[in-house]
């Protein structure tokens, strides 16, 4: 039932844009859209609809007009207290395209991501979704830099489960900090820190090297994107998505993956710099 409340959270009338990435964080074009979830008989029958439009000023009919009611949720999706969300399959597959879709809210704004993996299990694609509560004055943030990172952060970690029960809640403490194009990042849980070393490429991207290869985009809108480059039959993985809401206030989702390829656990992180 928390998990429908949660769900509930993300009612309204949403205006944003659909924009498609290269794995590289290049733009490959835009698609405007409304996106409409209506709650119906006491919230528990919500409408979605979701309208693409060829032109940003919504007037023309739209190109793409799909609609769907909710009675009930999949088990391979799981709302936290915000609203926030993480969605995907239950398992990686040989010979098959994989991919994740992580969601924010944060009052009268949205924004959700999707990670896609094709059937080589290289990643392919990024469509990054920004969205605004239609008839607010919602704006968007600025783009992500590295130094907004910076810096001491404590977290708190809500960890969801399949089966849907209560979310676990747990502390850590990350701290970030840059020596010419190098990063240090250090996460401590429970009085055990560990280190992990990355290097900035530009001004949007850091390649982390271990314990397991990574690069994190960052992107307008305060978000940044997690993600391996390839994923390994055999290895565990995770995919995160991260949105700086204010500038001492982030929040990420991460959905992780065993060496089997099954989805475990994903998590909800609210960090606050100090």
């Amino acid at each position: 039932m928390a998990n429908w409340e949660n769900f509930l959270k993300n009612l309204g009338e949403w205006q944003g844009s659909f924009t498609r990435l290269s794995p590289q964080g290049e733009v490959l074009g835009q698609t405007p859209s409304i996106l409409t979830l209506e709650g119906l008989e006491d919230n528990k029958l919500v409408k979605f609809r979701l309208r693409r439009y060829d032109n940003p000023d919504y007037q023309d009919p739209p190109t793409q007009d799909y609609g769907q009611d909710y009675r009930s949720l999949g088990r391979q999706i799981i709302f936290f207290g915000t609203g926030a969300f993480s969605k995907g399959p239950w398992q990686l597959a040989p010979f098959s395209e994989f991919g994740a879709e992580f969601g924010f809210v944060d009052g009268d704004r949205r924004m959700r991501f999707v990670q896609l993996y094709d059937k080589e299990l290289s990643l392919a694609s990024l469509t990054f979704i920004r969205e605004f509560r239609r008839g607010s004055n919602a704006q968007e943030r600025p783009t992500l830099t590295v130094e907004q990172l910076l810096g001491t952060w404590h977290c708190q970690v809500y960890t969801g489960y399949p089966d849907w029960r209560e979310p676990e809640v747990s502390e850590m403490e990350i701290t970030l900090e840059q020596t010419e194009d190098m990063v240090e990042q250090r996460v401590t849980v429970q009085g055990q820190t560990s280190v992990m070393q990355g290097k900035v490429m530009g001004d949007h991207q850091i390649h982390f090297l271990c314990p397991s290869p990574s690069k994190v985009l960052l992107l307008p809108d305060g978000t940044s994107s997690c993600t391996p480059d390839r994923l390994q039959l055999g290895q565990p993985f995770f995919g995160e998505v991260g949105w700086l809401v204010r500038p001492n206030e982030r929040q990420r989702l991460i959905r992780y993956y065993d060496n089997r390829g099954a989805w475990t656990h994903s998590a909800f992180v609210v960090e606050y710099r100090q």
